[in-house]
């Protein structure tokens, strides 16, 4: 792996299927002291309920320590430059996880800092999550093969790392978005090279009735992510044929599995009756998130480079 965890796009198709080996031994040894004497910062800019706990725990868990660095803290890029942050963190700590607005935040603390920068979220991408996704699919389905997985709702950060997963994976993906919502174009012109090179397909559709037909996974999020709150009334109207309810999950194949990265708003984006239902996987990603960040952590900072 390189230095930096930015993106999915970084990631070969071997290095990810290196991590999803590592992550199954993990899941299995939960505790181990391989990144004895080892700290992580995290920064935060947004607030969290997974990726921290997760972080931490998953730190703890390889007999390391993490440090929690609020917004009010740091103030990133305000009371202090990213540059005076990355370099004098990488004094102190072996690893930083950024979790922030703008997608250029993470580019530019992996460029300053000379310890391993993980992306936790940013405008444009979210890695970690996308990587516990497909890991969580592949569980559940064993071979990429043939798999069909359908995003329904905004083209964010969450659809923009599936699509790369997916394409590296060989996973075909169908993306139901209205119009004006569609992922990131150069995304997904360089998914479809990817997806070309792995035998899969990605396609786009804005009716998610005609993306869901014969639908192994099928997969939402919020329609209004953080920082898109004055937008919630007008996006609840334009999203609202792409609520994944069980008419829509009709068209699906029988055992289709259900996921939601969390959190959920239940009764819009996705109801009750599916997110609790026997196939929905929506809480073994949310406990995937950890296997997968320790396997990462592990690649970064526990291996000679």
């Amino acid at each position: 792996m390189k230095k930096d965890l930015i993106s999915i796009k970084d990631l070969s198709t071997k290095e990810i299927k290196d991590l999803f080996k590592l992550t199954a031994k993990l899941k299995k040894n939960k505790f181990s002291k391989v990144l004895a004497g080892k700290t992580i910062a995290l920064i935060f800019q947004k607030p969290s309920n997974r990726t921290r706990v997760s972080f931490e725990v998953g730190m703890y868990q390889l007999g390391g320590n993490s440090i929690y660095l609020s917004p009010s803290e740091i103030n990133l890029g305000v009371r202090e430059s990213i540059k005076d942050v990355a370099k004098t963190l990488s004094r102190y700590i072996d690893g930083v996880v950024l979790r922030t607005f703008e997608h250029r935040n993470v580019v530019e603390m992996g460029r300053y800092s000379d310890k391993p920068v993980i992306n936790g979220l940013s405008d444009f991408s979210h890695p970690c999550q996308g990587l516990a996704d497909v890991f969580t699919v592949l569980e559940n389905l064993k071979k990429a093969k043939s798999i069909t997985l359908v995003y329904a709702g905004d083209g964010n950060n969450v659809c923009n790392s599936l699509l790369y997963a997916c394409s590296k994976l060989g996973i075909n993906i169908n993306v139901a978005t209205p119009k004006g919502y569609e992922p990131d174009e150069g995304v997904v012109e360089e998914s479809r090279a990817f997806a070309k090179l792995n035998k899969s397909e990605v396609k786009l559709f804005n009716d998610p009735f005609l993306a869901a037909k014969e639908a192994d996974v099928i997969y939402t999020d919020v329609w209004a992510s953080m920082g898109q709150e004055e937008e919630t009334e007008k996006r609840k109207i334009i999203f609202k044929d792409f609520q994944i309810n069980t008419n829509l999950m009709r068209l699906a194949k029988k055992d289709c599995l259900v996921m939601h990265c969390l959190p959920a708003h239940r009764g819009e984006e996705i109801t009750d009756e599916v997110i609790d239902s026997k196939n929905s996987v929506v809480f073994d990603q949310a406990e995937n998130r950890m296997h997968v960040q320790k396997a990462i952590l592990i690649k970064l900072l526990g291996e000679k480079r």
